[in-house]
């Protein structure tokens, strides 16, 4: 089944009558098309992709079987495209609550003439149990980042800047075929690596230092997401203990990782081994979160999701331990859950590694 199809049996069973899409992953999903300034309007029975003339070629090479490419002008914007496509629709309108503005929401529905329902959550619910489709796509994007860092790996020496590893692995990644960075990578060096979402800087990495490198690019529209951290010359036995409980700490999340185990199970599992050690007051963040067209989506394994994590979900593994300006350590791969279990496709190594 494809997506566009899975998307039109989740109208029918909402009893919807329509759904307005103009959020771009969610649009991509639904047509196989990543639009600027587009919109898609599904049915059970319909799909149409609206967008102008910049990007029409384009929409009607790359859009799925049963989409239908509309184009807007200056005298038939988008509003009035719209209208048109929604004129003989019985039942409700479901539009995305959750992405667009107040502004935007209540514009379009004065647009159309009708109120609409909201139906955010119709498309995320069904994004977060990945096909297998998906899944190559994402393993795709997950082999050019770990080619970046192979390669990446030998340049990394005292005196090197946190903005030049950056860039590095950036380059690194486009040589590779990527589109573009999953999200502005993190890599920092020193005190610096306590910080989660530190911003590289003008910093230079020193002997004894550790390097926390979080990174990832967009290939084919989905993501890949990997943090490595390593030691330049030595590691101190307090270095090692962290790296070692944090390690630990990964692999008790990833054995607990499965369709049927809850977000908070598996965080909690990760978690009890940190605080066991220790560290538990330095450990702040959920194990891991949903990875697909977006770098951060449902399902997550947190302290906040009580549900099971379902078939075909795609988390992040990156529990950390941060110890105020001294060091961090974070270790991250990403799981795709199937059957009973759950597969890492990070294959990256992640013993401490000294350079």
């Amino acid at each position: 089944m494809s997506q566009l199809e899975r998307i039109q049996n989740a109208i029918e069973r909402a009893g919807l009558g329509a759904l307005l899409l103009m959020d771009d992953k969610n649009v991509y999903y639904a047509t196989g098309f990543m639009p600027t300034d587009s919109a898609a309007l599904i049915t059970s029975r319909g799909a149409w992709l609206v967008t102008d003339s910049r990007y029409i070629e384009d929409a009607q090479n790359k859009c799925a079987a049963g989409v239908e490419v509309v184009m807007t002008s200056a005298a038939n914007p988008l509003g009035s495209v719209l209208r048109t496509l929604t004129a003989g629709v019985t039942g409700a309108i479901g539009a995305e609550e959750d992405k667009l503005t107040y502004g935007t929401y209540r514009q379009l529905e004065g647009l159309l003439g009708r109120d609409f329902s909201p139906a955010g959550q119709l498309v995320q619910q069904l994004r977060a149990h990945k096909s297998a489709e998906e899944l190559d796509m994402l393993i795709a994007a997950q082999r050019i980042a770990e080619k970046a860092l192979e390669e990446t790996l030998p340049l990394i020496r005292p005196g090197l800047s946190e903005q030049e590893l950056a860039a590095e692995l950036t380059y690194r990644m486009m040589r590779h075929g990527a589109h573009k960075n999953s999200f502005d990578p993190i890599a920092i060096t020193g005190a610096h690596t306590s910080m989660p979402h530190g911003v590289p800087g003008a910093a230079l990495i020193r002997d004894g230092d550790f390097v926390t490198m979080d990174f990832g690019c967009v290939k084919d529209g989905y993501c890949s997401d990997m943090t490595r951290t390593v030691a330049v010359g030595s590691a101190t036995d307090e270095m090692k203990n962290v790296y070692d409980t944090v390690l630990r700490a990964q692999k008790a999340g990833i054995d607990a990782a499965r369709p049927s185990a809850t977000g908070v199970e598996v965080h909690n599992a990760a978690a009890s081994v940190i605080a066991g050690a220790g560290y538990g007051e330095y450990f702040g963040h959920s194990f891991g979160h949903g990875v697909g067209l977006d770098i951060h989506e449902s399902p997550n394994a947190s302290p906040r999701n009580d549900q099971p994590l379902g078939e075909g979900a795609v988390i992040s593994a990156e529990p950390g331990i941060y110890l105020p300006g001294k060091f961090g350590v974070r270790i991250e791969d990403v799981l795709y859950l199937s059957g009973e279990g759950c597969v890492d496709i990070t294959k990256a190594p992640k013993d401490l590694l000294i350079l």
